[in-house]
């Protein structure tokens, strides 16, 4: 383990300023190049006490602009179209960068990094989605993944177009006879 100052809050780490014992590679490739964290040196911490208000009052700033963007961005519902079968299973699944690049073409300019999926989606259908805008705010989205723009509105309104298309396929073989029957089979003389 290597002992490390946080130089911003970490989700599921710590605070600014805590020293914290990580596996040698999450610092090594992640969070000393990010310059999320320094090495806990004398050295270093006596740097870090020099610089903490400078440091938080910066993370203030960035905290402050986070909250404003976060007000403009609550509630946003974003469309992504994609191919799926019959029971609403997508032909792939709909990753962080694809749902960045909707709120982008939203006029919300976000990284994929920022977006916090706990699983990939695979299924059609409205997804509630996590976008850290900043370590200390984060505000939920709307991601409505659907076949086209047509089933995308439908799904806004509370429709399910997949149960919707089941319905009518069995109304219309409902009424009288079964479909295969009404026409002669093929070879048959009638």
């Amino acid at each position: 383990m290597v002992s490390v100052v946080l130089l911003e809050r970490i989700e599921k780490l710590g605070q600014m300023g805590q020293v914290v014992n990580v596996k040698p590679g999450f610092a090594r490739n992640y969070l000393l190049p990010q310059k999320k964290a320094m090495r806990a040196t004398k050295a270093n911490l006596a740097y870090f006490e020099t610089q903490r208000a400078q440091l938080e009052a910066a993370n203030l700033n960035r905290k402050g602009e986070a909250e404003v963007v976060a007000g403009k961005l609550g509630g946003l519902r974003v469309v992504v179209i994609r191919q799926a079968g019959e029971s609403g299973q997508l032909y792939g699944s709909v990753s962080s960068r694809d749902i960045a690049q909707a709120v982008t073409e939203d006029g919300f300019t976000i990284e994929r990094q920022q977006v916090v999926l706990d699983h990939t989606i695979k299924t059609l259908g409205l997804h509630q989605v996590r976008v850290a805008l900043h370590p200390e705010v984060a505000v939920t989205i709307t991601v409505n993944v659907a076949q086209s723009a047509e089933e995308a509105e439908m799904q806004a309104k509370g429709l399910d177009p997949l149960r919707l298309a089941s319905e009518e396929a069995a109304t219309d073989a409902a009424p009288g006879e079964s479909e295969p029957a009404r026409k002669p089979a093929e070879g048959s003389k009638g």
